[in-house]
């Protein structure tokens, strides 16, 4: 009973002291909601930056053994370079203050005058939610070049799409997104009502054709079509959809904390984005199983990214139904994308250029479809908005990329070496090897193998 007494003592103290704390600062609805939205944007970043882990997981098991160790150093480090090229002037470019409705002039390393009773905190949170996009800009790209492209050429071209490809086509888009911060300004596209809510286009589109730049460019891997399609499968399929759930996860805080506001609109741009996603699977499955006669894994999985990449500029603008229509037939439509680049010749191990360029073209229009909308008010002229922000963002990322990648060429080079590619970029560029107990045994058998017959019996 005395051990009783003291506790309920000390919980009358401490209520005593919460009531004189709240006195002196009370906690307005205000400030919950604002930090709220603290909360909920950097818990979304968070699992944006997790979505890094997925592309690696998928990047990485779509392709050989001899090239892990390349693929997981690219998905580090372009992450970590781009972080900070973004800090320095991408984030500039994208957010600062936009007079030509091109690009930002102010916000450079996200330092500047914070205007007269606005959030000192908030370009921290909304920098940190930022950079976790333009990366996965950034890291499409390094799956459709896998195999075959230098280190060094990947740590340039990655600094230089989030220092300036990706971040001034952001501008045109979503400058507006940091209000009052840069003096309320507009790129040109989201002056005439381009949608985009989470990235579609901005984010996917843009990588992915920077991603057909590059894979033009470098050409494709040896043997990829020598003699017709000849496929060359990944090394661990289920390394690659352990992946795509990864990024299924990330997604949710991609296309939900794009709101930026902890509310309950969050709940159906959610629900979209997962049931989109779903949908994209179901339809890539079924796609596979008639055309090749068996449910293709590999490709089931690229319906589900195809889905999710689709649904992400119309998240928050369309009814469920529309949702679950764009995703089931993002996940055709990448089937018969990675065959038609298969045809051209553009070889693309991960289907990026599919996924993420085509699907993500796709479901910005699809933004501006009316059948799809919440609002009963929209009218078709939205759909030709959508189609110059989709025009635009092919032209600026494959001209771009086209020029970034033949500079790169020209003065480091951008391919490896036929040893190296043969022999793996892992022992070629990193002098490593990602399962060494069993790829130094294959090697020896293999070394074994070519030796004469009396030398093996020596």
């Amino acid at each position: 009973m005395r051990y009783v007494l003291i506790l309920v003592g000390a919980l009358l103290l401490c209520s005593q002291g919460w009531v004189a704390w709240a006195a002196s600062d009370p906690l307005t609805a205000e400030k919950v909601q604002t930090n709220a939205n603290y909360v909920w944007t950097l818990l979304s970043a968070g699992l944006v930056f997790f979505m890094q882990a997925g592309f690696a997981l998928v990047e990485t098991g779509f392709t050989r053994a001899k090239n892990a160790v390349n693929i997981m150093m690219k998905n580090l480090m372009d992450f970590c370079l781009g972080a900070l090229a973004f800090w320095a002037v991408g984030f500039a470019l994208m957010f600062g203050t936009n007079a030509t409705g091109f690009f930002g002039s102010s916000w450079y390393f996200v330092a500047d005058k914070v205007p007269e009773g606005a959030d000192t905190a908030w370009p921290l949170a909304f920098y940190f939610f930022q950079v976790v996009f333009a990366a996965t800009a950034a890291t499409i790209v390094s799956g459709a070049m896998a195999e075959r492209t230098r280190f060094v050429a990947y740590l340039i071209y990655s600094v230089v799409i989030s220092l300036v490809i990706y971040p001034v086509f952001g501008s045109w888009a979503w400058n507006g997104l940091f209000g009052t911060w840069n003096g309320g300004t507009k790129g040109w596209l989201e002056q005439l009502g381009f949608i985009d809510f989470a990235g579609s286009t901005v984010v996917h589109s843009i990588g992915g054709w920077v991603a057909l730049a590059g894979a033009f460019v470098i050409g494709p891997r040896i043997g990829r079509y020598d003699n017709g399609n000849q496929a060359i499968p990944g090394h661990n399929l289920p390394m690659a959809m352990l992946g795509v759930f990864v990024l299924w996860l990330g997604w949710l805080g991609f296309n939900g904390g794009s709101t930026t506001t902890a509310n309950t609109d969050t709940a159906g741009i959610i629900v979209n984005t997962f049931l989109a996603g779903a949908a994209g699977a179901t339809g890539a499955m079924f796609t596979s199983w008639a055309a090749y006669r068996k449910p293709d894994m590999a490709l089931t999985g690229n319906g589900v990214l195809a889905g999710l990449v689709a649904i992400t500029a119309p998240c928050a603008t369309v009814t469920m139904g529309g949702s679950v229509i764009i995703g089931a037939f993002a996940g055709v439509l990448v089937i018969f994308a990675v065959a038609l680049f298969d045809r051209l010749k553009i070889d693309d191990p991960v289907g990026a250029i599919s996924v993420h360029g085509v699907c993500g073209a796709y479901g910005t229009l699809c933004a501006g479809i009316p059948l799809f909308a919440k609002d009963p008010s929209m009218s078709w002229s939205q759909l030709g908005v959508q189609a110059i922000g989709v025009g635009a963002a092919f032209a600026w990322a494959l001209g771009t990329g086209l020029a970034l990648f033949f500079v790169i060429q020209a003065v480091v080079g951008l391919r490896v070496s036929r040893e190296e590619e043969t022999s793996g970029l892992d022992l070629g560029e990193h002098a490593a090897l990602a399962y060494y107990d069993f790829q130094a045994t294959q090697q020896e058998n293999l070394q074994t193998s070519k030796m004469a017959p009396a030398q093996q019996q020596e």
